[in-house]
């Protein structure tokens, strides 16, 4: 991936992910409880690469190309999760998602991580606005994305089939006018 400057804040790095990194990526995106409410249902080495080869093709920035941005630890590097950036058809609009390693999970580093992320599609690329679609039972997204000053807009009743049965998403957005400066966070 081209064209994603690395960004820092007091406790995570987002950067491009680097090939040494996918081992853990797909370690930890294959665990049944980081899997519950992805896409997959498993997810191997393979795919890994897979996502990896397609993301260095995919010009930064392309509207209606998604990306993976690693999460790192701030002082040592080493690989906590990644936000999902989809830069939609309006250039003015973004989609992220997150993921986290469970053994990095409840010490505030998705905040982290997803305020850092926001900074930056509202600075540097000057969004107009930024939406998250999550499934209506990941509480702890809809908890985190509520903190950081998104608001739901919908709540979509069986919209889609997912593992097996019709399920609920929810959908959150945030403006760059209610998007508030890291100095008020």
């Amino acid at each position: 991936m081209t064209g994603f400057v690395p960004l820092e804040s007091s406790r995570v790095r987002l950067r491009p992910f680097a090939e040494t990194d996918l081992p853990e990526f797909a370690r930890y995106r294959a665990l049944p409880g980081v899997a519950r409410f992805q896409s997959w249902s498993s997810y191997s080495l393979a795919d890994a690469e897979k996502l990896f080869a397609g993301m260095q093709r995919t010009p930064f920035g392309k509207p209606g190309s998604w990306h993976q941005i690693a999460i790192a630890d701030k002082d040592t590097d080493t690989l906590l999760g990644d936000c999902a950036l989809h830069f939609l058809e309006d250039e003015h609009q973004a989609e992220i998602g997150f993921t986290l390693a469970p053994e990095h999970q409840g010490r505030g580093l998705a905040s982290a991580a997803v305020g850092l992320l926001l900074d930056y599609l509202f600075g540097s690329w000057h969004m107009h606005r930024v939406i998250a679609v999550t499934d209506a039972e990941n509480l702890p997204a809809q908890a985190l994305l509520t903190r950081l000053g998104f608001r739901q807009e919908a709540h979509f009743v069986q919209n889609i089939f997912f593992k097996g049965r019709w399920g609920d998403e929810c959908l959150f957005a945030c403006l760059a006018s209610e998007w508030r400066t890291p100095a008020a966070r």
